[in-house]
C-alpha cells in the first residue's frame, strides 16, 4: 500500500531560509521526508552545504529556495529603478497615486552635494515639490466638477472615489529624487544577481542601497549573497558603450513627427507559429511542429478564425492564456512620461531597456493642469528642471536624472509575446488605470491587432475608449508636442 499524501509548510519562522533551501536540496538523494531532513540541519550545517554545492559546484538553483522580504525604506524613485529590475521578484512601492508626497521627502546625491550646483538641486526640488503641494487643491476642484458627489454619497466616500484621480494629475511635478519606500519579496539566486547590479551601478546612491541589502541579507542568508560584488564586466561595458555612442556622433534630430509608439518588428509568420504551438502540446508525438505549421499555412481564412476561437474564445476575466502564446514576438519602441513608465516597468516578463532619462523628449502636460489655471507655471517648472539639469550634466546625466519630473518623457524599447501583452492590455487598459498608461496600453491593442488580426481580435482591452480619446480628453501636450 502506498504511503499517503503529505503536504505541509515549512516554517520561515522557525527554520531559516538557508536551512529550508539545503531541505529542499538534499530531497534529490535522500529517502527522508523533508520534516526529518530539516530535523537534522543546524546553521553551520546549511552554510558548509552551501559553501560546498552552490558556491563550490555552481548548483546555483538550490538557493532560489531561500526566500527573503526585504524592506527598503527612504530611497530615491531614481535608485528603484535598479531596484526593480530583477525579473524574478516581487516589489510593492509606495504610490504616487494614492499617497502625497512631502516637502522633505527628496534625496540630495553624494555627487552633488559639495559641488557648485547644490543650490540650484536644492531650489529646484523644492520649487517642483511646491508646485505639486499647491496644485492640489486646484485640481481637486477641477476632478470634483467632473465627479460630482452622488446623493447617497458620503463626503469620505466621494473624496475616496476622486482622491486619486487628482493625485494621478499633480504627480506630474513630482521628481525623480523623490523618496520612496519599497517592499521586495526574492529569492537568494536572484537577490545576488540583484546585488550585483546595484554594487555597480554609476550612482552612488545605489551602490550603497546594494551594500545595505547585503548586509541586511546575511542576517539571515550568510552564505548564499556573501560572494556578490561589483562586476567589472557591467561597468566596463557600460562605459564602453557609453563611449562607442560619443565617438561615433549619434545625435538626437528632436524631430516632431516621429511617432511615439511604433512596432518596429513581429516575428515572420507570427499568426501560424502561434495557432500551430496551440496545437503542438494536443498532438501525438509522431506529429512535429514544422507539420502543424504547414497545415496551418495553407488553412481557409475562415478555418485559422474558427482555430483561433477555439484557443481564445472561452477567455474569461481572470484567466490566463495558455503559454503557447509566448512562441513568437513583437518589438515595440514607446515613447511615455517618465511615471507611466514607472507603472510599465513593473511587466517584467517582457524584455524592457529603457534610456536615461532626460529632457530631450519633452514633457506632458496633463489637461486638468491648464484647466486648473496652472499651465503656465507647470511649463516654468519644467523648463526650471530642465535647465538644472543641463547643468548638472557637467558631473554626470546619471545624477542629473535625479531632477527630472513625472512629466518629462522617456524611450522605452519592448520586446514581448502575445501572452504578455495581453495581460499589460488588459491591466492597464481597465477603467481604474492611470490615464497616462491607459493611452498606452491602448496604443499597443491598436497596433497588435493590425499585425494580428485574428488573434489580436482576443485580446481584453477595455472597450469605452481609444487611445487618441484618452489623448483628447486627459491632455495639453504629449510626446513631441511643439508647445513644450
Amino acid at each position: 500500500m502506498s504511503p499517503d499524501r503529505q503536504v505541509y509548510l515549512l516554517d520561515p519562522q522557525k527554520l531559516p531560509p538557508e536551512t529550508i533551501a539545503v531541505t529542499f536540496a538534499k530531497t534529490s538523494r535522500s529517502p527522508h521526508s523533508f520534516r526529518e531532513i530539516a530535523a537534522e540541519l543546524t546553521d553551520e550545517k546549511s552554510a558548509e552545504f552551501h559553501e560546498k554545492w552552490v558556491v563550490g559546484y555552481g548548483h546555483a538553483s538550490v538557493a532560489e529556495h531561500a526566500v527573503l522580504h526585504i524592506a527598503v525604506e527612504n530611497i530615491s524613485r531614481l535608485a528603484v529603478e535598479c531596484l526593480e529590475s530583477n525579473r524574478l521578484a516581487s516589489y510593492t512601492e509606495k504610490s504616487t497615486r494614492y499617497q502625497k508626497w512631502d516637502n522633505d521627502a527628496f534625496y540630495i546625491p553624494e555627487e552633488i552635494q559639495d559641488s557648485l550646483f547644490v543650490d540650484d538641486y536644492l531650489s529646484t526640488i523644492q520649487h517642483l515639490l511646491h508646485s505639486y503641494e499647491k496644485s492640489i487643491p486646484l485640481v481637486r476642484d477641477i476632478i470634483a466638477l467632473d465627479n460630482p458627489r452622488r446623493a447617497d454619497e458620503s463626503e469620505a466616500a466621494w473624496e475616496r472615489r476622486i482622491r486619486s484621480d487628482y493625485i494621478d494629475v499633480c504627480r506630474y511635478f513630482l521628481p525623480a529624487a523623490c523618496l520612496a519606500n519599497v517592499g521586495i519579496t526574492i529569492n537568494a539566486r536572484a537577490l545576488e544577481h540583484a546585488i550585483t547590479k546595484m554594487l555597480s551601478h554609476p550612482l552612488a546612491e545605489v551602490r550603497a542601497a546594494g551594500v545595505d541589502i547585503k548586509h541586511a541579507a546575511q542576517a539571515v542568508v550568510p552564505t548564499l549573497v556573501k560572494y556578490a560584488e561589483p562586476s567589472e564586466y557591467l561597468d566596463s561595458s557600460r562605459k564602453a558603450l557609453e563611449q562607442w555612442i560619443t565617438s561615433h556622433n549619434f545625435h538626437s534630430s528632436n524631430s516632431f513627427n516621429e511617432e511615439w509608439c511604433s512596432c518596429i518588428w513581429m516575428a515572420p509568420d507570427l499568426e501560424t507559429r502561434l495557432l500551430a504551438a496551440a496545437l503542438f502540446p494536443y498532438a501525438n508525438q509522431q506529429i512535429s511542429y514544422t507539420q502543424f505549421i504547414e497545415v496551418i499555412r495553407n488553412l481557409p481564412l475562415e478555418d485559422r478564425r474558427s482555430l483561433a476561437a477555439d484557443i481564445l474564445g472561452s477567455l474569461g476575466k481572470f484567466d490566463i492564456p495558455q503559454r503557447e502564446l509566448e512562441h513568437s514576438a513583437f518589438t515595440f519602441e514607446v515613447i511615455l512620461d517618465q511615471g507611466a513608465y514607472f507603472e510599465l516597468k513593473r511587466h517584467r516578463m517582457m524584455t524592457q531597456s529603457v534610456q536615461t532619462i532626460s529632457p530631450d523628449l519633452g514633457y506632458a502636460i496633463p489637461s486638468a493642469i491648464t484647466r486648473a489655471g496652472l499651465e503656465d507655471h507647470f511649463m516654468q517648472a519644467m523648463q526650471m528642471a530642465a535647465q538644472t539639469y543641463h547643468h548638472l550634466t557637467a558631473i554626470s546625466p546619471h545624477v542629473a536624472a535625479y531632477i527630472i519630473p513625472n512629466a518629462f518623457n522617456r524611450r522605452v524599447l519592448l520586446t514581448m509575446n502575445l501572452r504578455s501583452a495581453e495581460h499589460l492590455v488588459s491591466l492597464r487598459s481597465a477603467p481604474n488605470a492611470h490615464f497616462a498608461m491607459r493611452r498606452v496600453a491602448q496604443r499597443l491593442s491598436e497596433e497588435i491587432r493590425l499585425r494580428s488580426p485574428i488573434l489580436g481580435e482576443y485580446l481584453r482591452t477595455n472597450s469605452s475608449e481609444t487611445w487618441s480619446e484618452i489623448e483628447t480628453r486627459y491632455f495639453t501636450q504629449t510626446a513631441f508636442s511643439k508647445k513644450g
